[in-house]
Parts: C-alpha cells; structure tokens; sequence
C-alpha cells in the first residue's frame, strides 16, 4: 500500500468538505479497487472517515456538543446515484421536509430512481430507493421535481396560502422556460398550481 495513494484519497476527501459521502468508486482513478479499498480502511482505523455501510463512507460532519452527526440523507443519496449512475429523487415527507412545508424529518426517507429499488439503514435512519417510472423522474434533481413530489405528498387540499409562499420562496430565480420544461410529466392540478404560484415570472 502505497503512502501516496493513502495521501491522495484523504486530500480528496478533505477538499469535499465534511459531510461528504462516497464510495470507493470516487477513487478509481488513482488506483485498484483493492488498493482503494485498503486506503479506505486505513483511515476508518484513524477515526477521519466513517463506514456507513458495506462500500458507503463518509467524512462525518461534528457538532460541538453533539459530537459526529448522522449524514444528511440527500448525500448518501447523491453517493449511491454516483456509484451506481442512476438518478434519485426525494419523495414524500422528506421532499415537503426539504422545502420548508414541514419541520418533521421522517424516520423513514424515500427517494424514487431509475435503478432497482433497495433500502439502506444507517444508525437509525431508513433511506428507501424506490424504482418508478421514466415520467416521475423527468425533473429529478430540479427544484421543480422537488416541489412536484412534496405537493404530492400534500395533497391538493392541504396546500394552503402558506404552503403556496414557501414553495415560491423556494423556486425564486427560476426561469419561465425551466419552469415549464420541468413541469412537462406533473400531474395537471400541480402543474396549473405551480404555474399560479409563480404566475410572475413573466
């Protein structure tokens, strides 16, 4: 095991910044899937990087108090799209949660994909990759496709005056084009609302 490479990986993941999530995969470059995998566990041993789970690491944020945080699940995410080139899209409560419609963070977070659906558990958080259609991820990784899913998750009814100024809080900067781009595969009721939220971008 080279020192280089043990150097090289650990500037890497310094240069990320902490909170970062990666794979081996985000090495490759510099040696073996072996060799890469070897530096890795070096420095898990040293305590600068935390194994997730089997292949999922990260370069754990630390509070003052608190000591290491859990990581934010939109970077384990991001990690396993990367690895796996897939897309993802947050969905459901942690979508509304993402936007300021809700405070509550879900004990249990599901993002949609194009890849196969799984489940990762991570301390006592439960990240769920379910596999949809083409059409739900058209937006993925878009503003748009995150107000899309968490209306959803609302529901029509649900989505008072509130709701309506933070999500135009949210999408503030956007382009009418982009906006309408996005919009292409959301349901009707979503579409038009979100066209009136942010009726004046033109």
């Amino acid at each position: 095991m080279s020192e280089s490479i043990v150097a090289a990986i650990k500037n890497r993941i310094i240069e990320h910044g902490r909170g970062w999530c990666f794979t081996p995969k985000h090495f490759l470059d510099l040696d073996s899937d072996t060799g890469v995998r070897s530096a890795l566990s070096r420095l898990q041993k040293a305590k600068m990087i935390r194994r997730l789970a089997q292949g999922l690491y990260d370069y754990p944020r630390e509070h003052h108090v608190l000591g290491l945080l859990p990581p934010k699940a939109e970077e384990v995410a991001k990690a396993i799209a990367e690895k796996n080139g897939i897309q993802v899209q947050p969905t459901g409560a942690y979508a509304a949660n993402l936007i300021g419609l809700s405070e509550q963070v879900p004990g249990r977070i599901v993002f949609l994909t194009n890849g196969p659906s799984k489940k990762i558990i991570i301390g006592n958080q439960e990240i769920w990759f379910r596999t949809t259609t083409e059409k739900n991820m058209y937006a993925s990784g878009t503003k748009v496709g995150l107000v899309i899913q968490a209306f959803k998750n609302l529901g029509k009814e649900h989505i008072d005056n509130v709701a309506e100024a933070r999500a135009r809080k949210f999408l503030f900067g956007i382009s009418q084009d982009e906006l309408i781009k996005d919009l292409k595969y959301a349901p009707q009721w979503i579409r038009s609302l979100i066209v009136n939220i942010m009726g004046d971008l033109g």
